[in-house]
């Protein structure tokens, strides 16, 4: 059984030899979260490219794994794409990553062209910082948010410069963004969208299915989960899955590098798990009871209780936690009683719809 980084190392073939597969979304909307503002160029009428062979840069390691989950498994993907036939030839360009926190957006994308007159757009999911996981939670009240405004202008841009077919995707939130772009984008760029991929993408708050964009597109969406999936289970269900195998467990499976692989393709499950099942149906039904005012507070309150730290991602939180964690307590205590108190019921709420849920079956999952 392969992971990611196994079929990139054992897989030879050219993309006419055997054609772009969900799996080969998943490699590059991993790749993603690498940061390469030192080498790419950003989007522009003339278009600036570097082959993937050409990013191994070890003097730029330090900027590109800054801030990155399990930076190990991501260099090691770095090396073997990079020496990989299948990859290594491949146009990168188009890079934009931005992060602004007045605005509680973190977000990046770039392109990939694999093929003649073919491209694959990459939209990163969320990274470390509490800003990426705060715009997240915002979806929860929010419509659009900015990174989802962000996603559907870059895909416009990236659509007016490239004159040839598109393949669109992401990994967790970045998969969320690359539907919520598809299905707004012109319905002239939308037939060029041969696929959308996304690979635990969390849904959408709005009913947007009954939208035209999301009927022209619905067909060419390809979403896989993890059987223990949490993350793209969230909110409103976007039809249709596959589920996917890993060797992890809990929410630890959304890890892309948890996924198994077998003769090229994911190792496919009839259902997510029960656990996953329960999860879904308490957040979600906890969302569908709880007014938008509600959830508002609740976010906004829980990430200001994580501003008293220094701290602005997770791994440097972890690193210093005994002195943030009181920090916390400290701040949790000076939220108004009003506030408080607000905070407190949302958590009773949700604590009663687990209850609920635990006393009946679960739902019968799509496949």
């Amino acid at each position: 059984m392969q992971n990611i980084i196994d079929y990139v190392e054992t897989t030879f073939s050219s993309f006419e030899e055997a054609p772009f597969s969900p799996v080969d979304s998943l490699v590059l909307s991993q790749f993603s979260y690498i940061r390469f503002s030192a080498m790419l160029s950003p989007l522009s009428s003339e278009r600036k490219t570097l082959r993937i062979g050409e990013l191994l840069q070890s003097e730029h390691f330090q900027d590109m794994f800054y801030g990155v989950r399990d930076i190990e498994s991501n260099k090691r993907l770095l090396f073997a794409l990079a020496a990989s036939p299948r990859y290594r030839t491949i146009e990168v360009g188009y890079y934009v990553d931005e992060f602004e926190c007045k605005q509680e957006k973190q977000f990046a994308a770039m392109t990939f062209f694999f093929a003649e007159n073919q491209a694959y757009i990459a939209f990163r999911g969320t990274d470390a910082t509490f800003i990426g996981w705060k715009e997240d939670f915002n979806m929860a009240f929010i419509s659009p948010v900015p990174a989802q405004e962000e996603a559907l202008s870059y895909l416009e841009m990236v659509g007016n410069h490239y004159t040839g077919r598109l393949l669109v995707g992401g990994h967790s939130k970045g998969g969320n963004l690359a539907v919520y772009a598809s299905i707004n984008a012109p319905s002239e760029l939308q037939d060029r969208i041969q696929q959308v991929f996304s690979h635990d993408g969390p849904g959408f708050k709005d009913k947007v299915f009954d939208s035209e964009g999301f009927k022209r597109m619905s067909a060419k969406i390809h979403r896989t989960l993890p059987q223990s999936s949490l993350i793209g289970m969230l909110m409103e269900n976007q039809g249709s899955y596959q589920v996917v195998a890993s060797n992890r467990f809990g929410l630890m499976q959304h890890d892309p590098f948890s996924w198994k692989i077998e003769h090229g393709e994911f190792c496919i499950l009839s259902h997510i798990s029960a656990s996953a099942q329960f999860a879904d149906r308490t957040l979600n039904d906890w969302l569908e009871n709880c007014s938008i005012e509600k959830r508002e507070t609740f976010i906004d309150s829980l990430f200001y209780v994580i501003s008293s730290t220094e701290a602005t991602t997770f791994s440097e939180f972890n690193a210093d936690w005994k002195k943030n964690l009181p920090a916390m307590v400290s701040r949790a205590k000076s939220l108004d009683p009003e506030t408080r108190t607000e905070v407190l019921k949302i958590l009773k709420t949700l604590a009663k719809v687990a209850l609920k849920n635990l006393s009946h079956p679960a739902r019968t999952p799509k496949a």
